[in-house]
């Protein structure tokens, strides 16, 4: 009995380590949502701590991917990309550049590390993706995914948080000879690509759907969601939600049979509902108000909240319905997260607020503004160990919370 134990306890120990040592965009299930607990429940006047900050990444909107061995996030050196892993005082431990970098309008890296299993991946703003070892920052492989695959760029340069299953890398290529691929993790090589749709990419990154039996890689094309076998590449069912300029840039959301996705420029969301194999899927609900451009959404006691775009109000949705619960100009329109049962929002203004939701109605508890940083705020906040991070272009700011 004891040696079970003991076997157990070495198991659980080494999957938390698996765990702390895997980082991608907007948490482990890439909801927004972080597993963390006994937070403040106010900051000082002043904001909270900042523990330490960076002030060369150069240009970028690259959030942060966080382990318990480093912090990566990626830059911008002229017109080259880089990926920089900082250890949690700040020092530089290694910085690797990729290749060229989208440099034109809203310039800078656009996309947020990866790291799973000892490896980073990254894409760049002309589809370039790269593989390192997340130790050094040697290049392991690279692969062009729109030369590879007759893809074209889109106006501000593709944007894809890239996400794996097992050995599987999926991206989206789009265009007229495929609509996504899987490539072989460790290798770059192809296992499979996805029947086109005729329609580019669309600034989306892809969830993965675990259902019983399969599970789905869940995206955005330029007028459609599309939800594709994670194991064959088949594309299983379309649902059409086009918006003014193309841009889907929200990563969707399942949870217990229901798909939520959600656009901005006066699009909104649509609850979707899978059948139990998930190769069917029909709407059940549209809602206009919460027309969430680039921000993200996060799902909390059967409530959806997130900001508006042309509608600049923040939102609270009834997850069944759709019905919106309550709305209040509470800080600008920007990013949200969640840890602790609050929100932490991120305006494009600068601010950053703790948000109270329990009572019903949004409650700016705190709030600061970034004093580091140039141009958009438009970076994910991350959430780890009592920590925040923040991006504001050139800028990255490590809070005690």
């Amino acid at each position: 009995m004891k040696k079970q134990i003991v076997i157990l306890a070495l198991i659980c120990i080494g999957t938390l380590s698996f765990a702390q040592n895997n980082a991608q965009w907007r948490g482990d299930n890439r909801d927004g949502i972080y597993q963390e607990s006994g937070l403040l429940n106010e900051w000082p006047t002043e904001g909270p701590k900042l523990l330490w900050h960076f002030d060369a990444l150069g240009a970028g909107h690259a959030s942060a991917a966080v382990t318990e061995s480093a912090v990566y996030t990626a830059g911008t050196e002229a017109e080259n990309g880089y990926v920089i892993a900082l250890d949690h005082s700040g020092k530089t431990l290694w910085k690797q550049i990729y290749g060229k970098e989208w440099m034109d309008s809203y310039d800078g890296v656009r996309t947020t590390p990866m790291i799973y299993e000892g490896m980073l991946y990254v894409m760049s703003g002309f589809g370039k993706v790269v593989a390192m070892n997340a130790q050094d920052g040697s290049i392991v492989w690279t692969k062009d995914i729109l030369a590879d695959y007759g893809g074209e760029n889109i106006r501000w340069g593709v944007t894809e948080n890239l996400v794996v299953e097992g050995d599987k890398l999926f991206c989206t290529p789009g265009g007229e000879q495929v609509s996504m691929v899987a490539l072989d993790r460790k290798t770059g090589t192809e296992i499979w690509k996805a029947k086109p749709n005729g329609e580019n990419s669309a600034y989306c990154s892809p969830a993965i759907v675990k259902l019983a039996n399969r599970n789905l890689l869940v995206t955005h094309t330029n007028s459609s969601i599309i939800g594709v076998d994670t194991e064959s590449g088949e594309v299983l069912w379309t649902v059409s939600h086009p918006n003014k300029y193309s841009i889907h840039p929200n990563t969707p959301y399942y949870k217990d049979g229901y798909l939520y996705c959600v656009s901005g420029y006066g699009k909104g969301g649509v609850m979707i509902e899978l059948s139990d194999d998930g190769s069917n899927a029909k709407e059940v609900w549209k809602d206009e108000s919460m027309d969430n451009q680039m921000g993200g959404f996060v799902v909390l006691d059967g409530k959806i909240y997130g900001s508006g775009h042309n509608n600049r109000e923040w939102f609270c949705l009834d997850w069944k319905t759709g019905e919106v619960l309550h709305s209040a100009k509470v800080l600008s329109k920007g990013n949200v997260v969640s840890a602790d049962g609050k929100l932490y929002c991120y305006g494009e203004s600068g601010e950053v607020a703790l948000v109270d939701v329990s009572a019903g109605a949004f409650k700016k508890v705190s709030s600061f503004r970034v004093p580091f940083g140039d141009k958009q705020h438009w970076a994910h906040l991350v959430i780890h160990k009592n920590r925040m991070y923040v991006r504001h272009g050139n800028a990255f700011m490590v809070y005690s919370i």
